[in-house]
C-alpha cells in the first residue's frame, strides 16, 4: 500500500468517471498542446486501447470560446477533457453528453453534473502538487490497476509542468512512492551539467540559458577550452575533477548574468530515470512537448503510447524545437525584454513559443522584481503568457487572477496558476491588455 493517502472525493470521482467510460463504445479525447497536455492524452488513450474502446485525441492551444463551441458540436456521447477546463465549468456542465474534465488550474466552481477532478478541489494546490498527468494517471489506476506502468509516462508531464523542482508533493506524492515502490522509477542526483554530447547540448542549453554559450558555438567551445575537455565528450565520460570544474564555471557564468539563488538551486533538481523508456522523465516531457509546440501532437501522443517509430520522429522534432527556441531567447538577448513599471515583456510575435520563451527569460534574463509577459500577435487573436517566481508569489502576485481580470477587460480570456499563466485578446487591443495587466499587478503588489 502506498504511504500517501488519496482524498475520498477524488478517488469516488474517478471511480465514476471509469464507469462512465466503460459504458461508452466511443470516446472523444480534448487536451492540451504542450507536456503535460500531451502525457495526459498519451495516459488516458492508452487506457482506453488498453480496454478495447475506440477514440479520437484532439489537441488544443487553449480552451477559449472558439473551441468550446468545437467541444459543443463534438458528435460522441462522451467526451474527456484533460489539462483543460477549469474555466469552462459552467458551460462543459450544459452539455447533454457525459463529460470528465481532469484538470489542474484554478478551480473557479464545483461541477454540477459532470464528473470533475481537480486538485483545488481537494484543497491541493495544482499549481505544485498535481498536473493534468498525475489527474489522468489517477483516472487510469482507477479504469485499471495494471496501468500502473503509465505512471512513467505521467512524469513527463510532471517534470513539464515544473511540479518537480522543489520535490514532490501532495498527489505527485502518491504517484511518486507507487512507482518506486513497483520499480517504474529511479530518482537520480541532478547536475548543472546538461546530459549528452557537451558540444551539442551545451549550445542548445535554455534551461540553463547560458548568456555567451547557448546558441553560440565559440562560446561553446571557449568553455569547454577553459575546462581542458575534448568537444567529442560526453557528461557521462567526465571524470569527477572534470565534472566539478565544468559546474563551477557554469554557476559562475549564471550568477554573472544575474540568475536567482533559487534557480540555480532547481537547476540541481532530482532527475527521475523511467524504467521502460531509457531515459529521465524530462527528457520524455520534452519530446513530447517539442512535438505540440510544432504543431504535431499527434506524433507527440503516439510516441507518448510507446510507439516506437512515433517516439524516433519525435526525437527529431525535439531537437528542431530546442534549436528554434534557443534561437528565439537569441533573439530576445539582443532586443531586450520591454520595460513598464510593474511587468516586463516581449512580443514573440516572429519568434513564437511564447510560453516557452517567456519561462526561460523570467529565469535568465531580465528584472527578477517583475513577472514576465510575452504576446504572440501574429494573428487576428493575440496569444499571452505570462511567468512569475516563487519569490514574486511571496509579495502577493497572482498571475491567473491578473491575466483574467486584464484579458477580460479587452474582451478576451485568461486564467491558469499564480505562477504561470496565459490568455488570449483581440491583437489590436495588446497594448491596452498590457496596460491594464501593469495596474492589476501593481493593485497586487500594494496589496
Amino acid at each position: 500500500m502506498d504511504g500517501t493517502v488519496l482524498p475520498s472525493k477524488l478517488l469516488t470521482t474517478l471511480s465514476r468517471a471509469a464507469d462512465v467510460v466503460r459504458g461508452h463504445d466511443f470516446i472523444q479525447v480534448y487536451s492540451h498542446y504542450d507536456a503535460d497536455g500531451i502525457s495526459s492524452a498519451s495516459i488516458i488513450a492508452k487506457t482506453l486501447l488498453r480496454i478495447g474502446k475506440e477514440f479520437r485525441v484532439t489537441l488544443f492551444t487553449s480552451l477559449n470560446d472558439p473551441n468550446m463551441d468545437v467541444i459543443r458540436n463534438t458528435p460522441s456521447e462522451c467526451i474527456i477533457i484533460s489539462d483543460l477546463g477549469a474555466s469552462y465549468i459552467e458551460q462543459l456542465d450544459a452539455l447533454g453528453c457525459d463529460v470528465i474534465v481532469l484538470d489542474h488550474h484554478t478551480a473557479e466552481r464545483q461541477a454540477e453534473r459532470i464528473c470533475y477532478a481537480n486538485p483545488h478541489l481537494y484543497g491541493i494546490d495544482g499549481m505544485t502538487s498535481g498536473c493534468g498527468a498525475t489527474m489522468s494517471f489517477l483516472f487510469s489506476i482507477a479504469v485499471d490497476e495494471k496501468n500502473w506502468d503509465l505512471v512513467q509516462v505521467a512524469f513527463a508531464g510532471i517534470t513539464g509542468d515544473r511540479q518537480h523542482v522543489n520535490g514532490m508533493k501532495g498527489l505527485n506524492t502518491y504517484l511518486y512512492e507507487g512507482a518506486v515502490e513497483r520499480g517504474y522509477i529511479k530518482a537520480a542526483e541532478g547536475s548543472l551539467i546538461p546530459e549528452g554530447q557537451l558540444v551539442s547540448e551545451l549550445y542548445l542549453s535554455t534551461d540553463p540559458y547560458i548568456s555567451g554559450v547557448s546558441g553560440n558555438a565559440e562560446g561553446v567551445a571557449e568553455l569547454l577550452d577553459s575546462v581542458g575537455i575534448g568537444k567529442e565528450k560526453y557528461s557521462k565520460d567526465l571524470t569527477e575533477n572534470e565534472r566539478r570544474k565544468l559546474s563551477s564555471i557554469i554557476a559562475l557564468k549564471l550568477t554573472e548574468q544575474g540568475t536567482s539563488m533559487q534557480a540555480m538551486f532547481e537547476l540541481s533538481r532530482i532527475k527521475y530515470r523511467l524504467s521502460d523508456w531509457n531515459t529521465d522523465a524530462e527528457t520524455l516531457g520534452s519530446l513530447l512537448n517539442g512535438c505540440g509546440r510544432l504543431g504535431l501532437g499527434g506524433i507527440g501522443v503516439s510516441a507518448g503510447m510507446g510507439d516506437a517509430n512515433s517516439l524516433s520522429e519525435a526525437e527529431k522534432l525535439g531537437n528542431a524545437s530546442r534549436s528554434r527556441i534557443t534561437e528565439g531567447m537569441l533573439s530576445l538577448q539582443r532586443s531586450g525584454l520591454s520595460e513598464m513599471k510593474n511587468i516586463q515583456w516581449f512580443d514573440s510575435s516572429e519568434i513564437g513559443f511564447t510560453g516557452m520563451i517567456c519561462g526561460i527569460a523570467m529565469q535568465f534574463m531580465g528584472d527578477p522584481s517583475k513577472p514576465t509577459i510575452g504576446i504572440n500577435s501574429s494573428e487576428d487573436t493575440a496569444k499571452i503568457s505570462g511567468r512569475a517566481t516563487d519569490a514574486l508569489l511571496e509579495k502577493g502576485i497572482d498571475l491567473s487572477a491578473a491575466l483574467k481580470k486584464a484579458c477580460a477587460s479587452v474582451g478576451g480570456t485568461g486564467g491558469g496558476h499564480r505562477i504561470a499563466s496565459g490568455g488570449s485578446c483581440p491583437a489590436d487591443r495588446a497594448e491596452e491588455l498590457l496596460s491594464n495587466l501593469d495596474a492589476i499587478i501593481g493593485e497586487q503588489l500594494r496589496g
